[in-house]
């Protein structure tokens, strides 16, 4: 299931406000227990939380895990434009 950005923010957020309210010790319980309320899984609620705390590892930007897709996807296009363009010469 796609979430979108504001969804993610609004996780990440009331992750880190309940470990700051109850100041858990656990991360997994506080993880375990807003994934729950949000009705998500909560391997994408770790992952979010990662790549929103900037140093650690596999922490990357939402816009900048876009701009990725996003050259991805041009690069697969410009691939396959070259190949046609090869079998055309031929």
């Amino acid at each position: 299931m796609k979430y979108d950005t504001a969804f993610r923010e609004r996780a990440v957020r009331l992750l880190q406000e309940r470990r700051m309210e109850f100041q858990e010790e656990f991360l997994a319980a506080s993880v375990r227990q807003v994934a729950g309320v949000m009705g998500m899984s909560v391997v994408s609620l770790r992952g979010w939380l990662r790549a929103s705390v900037p140093g650690l590892p596999g922490a990357v930007s939402v816009d900048l895990a876009s701009e990725n897709r996003r050259l991805k996807r041009e690069l697969v296009e410009a691939k396959r434009t070259n190949e046609i363009l090869r079998s055309a010469a031929s």
